[in-house]
């Protein structure tokens, strides 16, 4: 394959990427952790904190700030963008085309990757133009540094990308982890490298981190400024005050170090290229069966229709009229609904999955309240992401939006949908409803039924207006862990918790969020029948 087919292969599936909901949704919530990463003078949440103290917003510290917090959510957010190719391609028939083709192997894991990568870059180029537009607002030293503001992009957030560029390869390429549960195994394995990254002996210098703070924590012995014991944190933290500045004008990067991010760069291709050594490129002759396993993958979940029993036609009126019929009492209506739902939600899920939810349940019951508040209630609640992830695409993913489009009443449909997760959500943390019960604890109980409210309209919401189940994934598990690592800004269940008392947002404004997801999925379902119209 020569070098000008492979980069038109992957520029064909840069722009298809690219078009998607999902792209336009990461995008956007990169930006917004852009501007988390240069808050406000005054605000107390951080990105980076050196022992109380933070940089002067100048192009140095908002380059680098910018640049780690965009290539922390781009490891882990951006990845559900960009994998997933392989079984499209197997989905859309376009892999028996490209079996047909002299295409090799490696060619095509290359032009993948470079896709990747692509769609990846773009996002991080216009980060790169938001940390610009921040240095400007903020104010605190406009004077622009070229090569101070956008050096950090090239150096700390390129080489994070272009391992999940190529991690989205190998992962499509492993039955195990082509589905839903190889987005959780990701996820821990990036939490595993952006916080392994940061240690002093990480391979590769890890995540680049380790240059700048010991270049800040240098600046500040320089100013003679206090800087605790020069702790560095890097994640979104809530402080008890706005941090200290101090004028830090960039870390001095040497020749070895240069070196190594650019080793991390050529290096990433080596598990992209990997799985040659199995992928059959989807030809039958060269690899019976696995073409047929992976377009299985994309299909395995539609569900069967039964067929309907015949309906003998109603006589006709005395004016040839059909006779009138009994109406059906919506609440009856519903009720089958939600059934219905419910079942088709829930289709699939193994026995073992419904028996450990319901050890971790009794469990709940018989361990001291912090414990069930703080990691039970957590954990119970982490267990059926990938099911409600299923709320508002499934029908899309599966080919059933058609079928279900002449459904006479669509917003009960959505309704009955989003119901079957809420019911899903009080079968698992069942236990530790009980144990609040027990306990008297009425305002985490009130926390819980908010919770079981507002996931399953996150769920259904991100699903009905971006038509996949990777955006609720790539939010909700950064929330979770955010949450069990006690911000209490995020927590939509009660588990952080001060003197025995929830402390995050009030039951009522998680719920008030809840039924505004609801009504975006419910306008965006609407505007969407409006124009197939």
């Amino acid at each position: 394959m020569t070098g000008t087919a492979l980069v038109r292969l992957a520029a064909g599936d840069f722009r298809d990427r690219v078009r998607r909901p999902v792209y336009a949704v990461t995008l956007l919530a990169a930006v917004a952790l852009g501007l988390l990463a240069v808050p406000a003078a005054d605000s107390r949440w951080a990105i980076i904190d050196v022992g109380g103290n933070r940089g002067v917003y100048n192009s140095a510290w908002v380059g680098t700030a910018t640049a780690l917090a965009g290539a922390l959510w781009l490891t882990v957010g951006g990845f559900w963008v960009v994998r997933g190719g392989i079984v499209r391609d197997a989905a859309g028939r376009v892999g028996e085309i490209l079996a047909a083709t002299p295409l090799r192997t490696a060619g095509y894991l290359a032009a993948k990757f470079l896709a990747n990568l692509l769609v990846l870059a773009s996002m991080l180029g216009v980060l790169a133009g938001t940390a610009l537009v921040l240095q400007l607002v903020r104010g605190e030293d406009r004077a622009v540094h070229p090569l101070a503001l956008f050096g950090p992009f090239a150096l700390i957030a390129l080489p994070l990308i272009a391992v999940t560029a190529a991690a989205a390869v190998l992962f499509d390429t492993v039955p195990p982890l082509r589905a839903g549960f190889g987005n959780v195994v990701w996820f821990v394995l990036s939490l595993v490298l952006a916080i392994g990254g940061q240690s002093a002996d990480a391979p590769f210098g890890g995540i680049g981190v380790q240059q700048a703070t010991q270049s800040m924590v240098d600046a500040l012995r320089r100013q003679q400024l206090p800087f605790g014991d020069g702790e560095f944190s890097l994640g979104l933290t809530q402080v008890p005050e706005p941090l200290h500045t101090f004028g830090w004008d960039g870390a001095q990067f040497s020749g070895g170090f240069l070196a190594t991010r650019l080793a991390i760069v050529a290096c990433a291709a080596a598990p992209a290229l990997l799985p040659a050594l199995w992928f059959g490129r989807f030809d039958p002759a060269r690899n019976p069966g696995r073409t047929a396993a992976t377009t299985a993958t994309a299909v395995a979940a539609r569900p069967v229709a039964e067929p309907a029993e015949p309906v003998a036609p109603a006589a006709p009126g005395p004016f040839g009229a059909q006779p009138h019929t009994a109406p059906v009492r919506a609440g009856a209506a519903f009720g089958r609904l939600l059934v219905g739902q419910t079942r088709i939600l829930v289709q699939g899920v193994p026995w073992t999955w419904w028996a450990v939810t319901a050890a971790l349940g009794a469990a709940a019951l018989a361990v001291p309240l912090p414990l069930v508040t703080g990691l039970m209630l957590p954990a119970l609640w982490l267990w059926p992401v990938l099911i409600w992830s299923r709320l508002g695409s499934q029908q899309v993913e599966n080919g059933l939006e058609e079928l279900l489009a002449a459904h006479p009443a669509p917003r009960l449909r959505l309704l009955a949908d989003w119901a079957s997760g809420v019911l899903l959500a009080a079968v698992a943390g069942l236990g530790p409803l009980l144990r609040m019960l027990i306990a008297g604890d009425a305002a985490g109980a009130a926390h819980w039924l908010a919770g079981a409210l507002f996931v399953p309209a996150l769920a259904l919401g991100l699903g009905t207006v971006v038509r996949s189940h990777r955006p609720f994934q790539a939010l909700y598990l950064p929330l979770w862990y955010l949450l069990v690592n006690q911000v209490r800004a995020v927590d939509f269940m009660g588990a952080v918790r001060t003197a025995g008392r929830p402390d995050g947002p009030s039951p009522l404004l998680v719920a008030a969020l809840a039924a505004a997801l609801l009504g975006a999925a419910v306008l965006a379902g609407a505007a969407r029948r409006d124009v197939k119209r």
